[in-house]
């Protein structure tokens, strides 16, 4: 028998995404009993420097710490690895440089995604942090499909960060979730045909049924992508 591939976790950024893509990954996973699910390696590292704040001030530069905990769940055993944190896929490049296990690309797996589900989409929503948005990670995917990407107005961006943080240490509330909601149904005003969550953090706020245009989860659609790898070899 064949034996299955090992699903690596680098995360820690922030911990509760973390937890969120680990339980995503066992319920996309057609277990129907212990030994079904998937071999999956965790390293949570809270240690790693903020990502946002690298990117939008020049704080401490987290990409050595984060090719250290991809090295170890390299070492561990992992096949491929996956990174619950959207702004951290702007230093993939160069973690994938130093460890010879493939990095699965969050960004690219939800916009195929969004893509493939709504026919010829002219507009997307997207809610993200502002280290993502700094970088245009989902801007520049979308862009190569030749689709649109409308984000919240600053005062509703300067909202989203205040609620992602409230979130990362387990402190956000019914309020927020309300407040959240209320940012997505302005982008549907403007027209977007579908919302995509791009920060782990915000679909820990809002889910698939909260608003009126197809939501795109995309720690979801990762956890998905990492079984369906494992599952067809």
């Amino acid at each position: 028998m064949k034996e299955q591939k090992v699903i690596g976790i680098l995360g820690g950024m922030g911990s509760y995404a973390t937890v969120d893509v680990f339980e995503k990954v066992l319920r996309a996973t057609p277990a129907k009993r212990d030994q079904d699910h998937i071999r999956i390696i965790i390293d949570n590292n809270p240690k790693i420097p903020n990502r946002r704040t690298a990117i939008l001030d020049g704080t401490e530069d987290p990409t050595p710490i984060m090719i250290e905990t991809a090295k170890n769940l390299e070492r561990a055993g992992a096949d491929f690895i996956i990174l619950p944190c959207n702004t951290a896929h702007y230093f993939i490049p160069e973690i994938q440089k130093n460890i010879s296990v493939p990095i699965i690309s969050m960004i690219d797996e939800t916009v195929n995604q969004v893509c493939n589900i709504i026919t010829n989409v002219n507009k997307v929503g997207l809610l993200a942090s502002l280290g993502t948005l700094k970088v245009k990670l989902y801007h520049n995917a979308f862009e190569i499909k030749g689709v649109n990407v409308i984000i919240p107005e600053e005062d509703d961006q300067n909202n989203i960060i205040r609620i992602i943080d409230k979130v990362k240490v387990g402190a956000n509330t019914v309020e927020d979730k309300n407040e959240m909601k209320e940012i997505a149904f302005k982008l549907v005003s403007k027209g977007v045909e579908g919302i995509v969550l791009g920060c782990t953090e915000i679909p820990i706020v809002i889910g698939k049924n909260d608003i009126g245009v197809p939501i795109f989860d995309a720690t979801k659609i990762l956890a998905t992508s990492a079984v369906k790898m494992v599952l067809e070899g």
